[in-house]
């Protein structure tokens, strides 16, 4: 039994010489995260303009359950925005 446990010292399982078969995914370039010019206020205010009813109300809340919390953020969420 040892001796099928022996190998090489420059055995190498992969094959070195074969082409890269597969290629899953692939890296993206991720801009600078502190560049003023591409996240601004402008920008910003033209979000909020094109969604004017906030996500849900600023505050502490408390719920006696999940569900009634996940209903009352719904409700939140998908009320009619004020004109």
């Amino acid at each position: 039994m040892a001796e099928m446990m022996e190998r090489p010292e420059n055995h190498n399982p992969i094959n070195l010489q074969d082409p890269v078969g597969k290629v899953v995914g692939k890296r993206r370039h991720v801009g600078d995260p502190l560049n003023t010019e591409v996240d601004s206020k402008k920008r910003a205010r033209a979000w909020r303009r094109a969604f004017p009813t906030p996500f849900a109300p600023k505050g502490v809340f408390r719920f006696r359950t999940y569900e009634e919390a996940d209903e009352w953020m719904w409700k939140a969420i998908t009320r009619p925005p004020k004109d």
